[in-house]
């Protein structure tokens, strides 16, 4: 793509050529044993994801991964022009709040160093989004990870522990311009700017407030937010609190800046929204893939604003799907869209056992890219709870040569 590590990657001009370049063959996808009664390393599983192999829907290689620093709770990573690569970090080795961000040279992964200045660090951090042409960078804050990495607690939220702001950086000078509080929004996660590198805009999703918010510029040089989408809670019964929200876990954008796509990890859907016009994205399409809110399951759902009833639950090659969408990758033109169900070990053994028991899964949706919709593709399916050493529950989606969540033109 246009930032690439060392000489990696096919280096696309622009984001609509990507568009035009191959269809993807594998996936990585790093999987983890923590909380499934396995005691073995975190690894990457290659994932055959090319239709005419014989090997299709299936682990083809699982590679171990060893840590090489401690450098606390690291998150999210771009590629630099440098040619170095940058990680977001959630805290500091001890556990504490600190969105700091780790340099590693791109050829030999050894660190180099922080990128911010010294003591300039954010007090939250999570991910990040960087774009040079506007001399910008956008980051996003979770929780420390002290109040997280044991599970969810409500009391930790009406403590004010959980972020609700965004940190606008000045790219060149390396330290914080702006701090956004969110417009009724609570933990935002994943953030995202429209590809096109002339584009002062962009989307941040709040996973506990289940609203999508777009920042932009605004003439006099600073930045704005404002909510966009909101998805209502649903009244419950049988879960931990009176109200559920949809849990906003994970955010994209098409290539071509046409889509948004998000994943309501509670709620168990998948959405598609048409933002041709940023600050009025229109619903395109919607599918769900298990979640908290199935028929014959625990919850009984009192009052739904959308739902006139729970939705059924999935069943994929025989397989009941356990838990709910999670991470989410789009193919480069945008017709397929791969899903794990995996979040964060501790919060998948708290709201879906089933998941650190059974290991997550791995399901690809086709898209219609013309009038919108998403349908499940029914021949699809990784099951990480048939891997070798036990269950395991997989995370992330990436692609060798780059993809929508990873690629920066500048």
């Amino acid at each position: 793509m246009a930032t690439k590590c060392g000489k990696c990657g096919p280096g696309y001009s622009t984001p609509l050529e990507a568009m035009k370049g191959p269809r993807e063959e594998i996936v990585y996808v790093p999987c983890i044993y923590r909380n499934t009664g396995t005691e073995a390393p975190d690894y990457l599983a290659t994932v055959d994801v090319n239709p005419k192999s014989p090997q299709y829907s299936q682990v083809i290689e699982p590679n171990e991964i060893h840590a090489k620093c401690n450098l606390g709770y690291l998150h999210t990573s771009h590629c630099l022009a440098s040619g170095e690569v940058m990680i977001s970090s959630l805290g500091d080795p001890q556990g504490n709040g600190k969105g700091g961000f780790v340099l590693l040279d791109g050829e030999t992964f050894e660190v180099k160093g922080t990128w911010e200045k010294p003591g300039g660090a954010a007090p939250l951090g999570y991910d990040f989004w960087y774009q040079p042409r506007h001399n910008v960078m956008i980051s996003t804050e979770w929780a420390a990870p002290n109040v997280l990495r044991d599970g969810f607690n409500p009391a930790d939220v009406e403590a004010g522990l959980y972020g609700s702001h965004i940190n606008v950086w000045d790219w060149k000078r390396h330290e914080i311009i702006q701090t956004l509080q969110m417009k009724d929004g609570l933990i935002p996660l994943e953030v995202r700017f429209l590809h096109d590198p002339d584009a002062t805009q962009g989307f941040v999703g709040c996973a506990l407030s289940s609203t999508i918010q777009r920042f932009y510029k605004n003439e006099g040089g600073t930045w704005s937010v404002e909510k966009v989408i909101q998805v209502p809670s649903k009244k419950v019964k049988g879960w931990m609190l009176p109200e559920m929200p949809g849990l906003i876990t994970d955010i994209l954008l098409s290539l071509d800046d046409r889509f948004l796509y998000f994943s309501n990890w509670l709620h168990g859907d998948i959405r598609q929204y048409d933002i041709s016009n940023p600050q009025k994205p229109r619903l395109a399409g919607q599918i769900f893939l298990g979640g908290s809110i199935v028929k014959g399951g625990p919850v009984q759902v009192l009052e739904d604003q959308e739902l006139k009833c729970q939705p059924e639950p999935v069943v994929v090659k025989g397989k009941r799907i356990p838990g709910g969408p999670q991470m989410i990758q789009l193919s480069l033109d945008g017709k397929r869209l791969y899903v794990t169900s995996s979040l964060y070990s501790a919060w998948d053994k708290q709201f879906y056992p089933d998941l650190t028991r059974e290991g997550s899964v791995m399901l690809q949706i086709d898209v219609d890219t013309v009038n919108g919709g998403l349908k499940l593709n029914p021949n699809f399916l990784v099951d990480f709870g048939k891997e070798p050493l036990g269950p395991a529950l997989a995370h992330e989606l990436r692609y060798p040569g780059g993809d929508c969540s990873s690629d920066i033109w500048i």
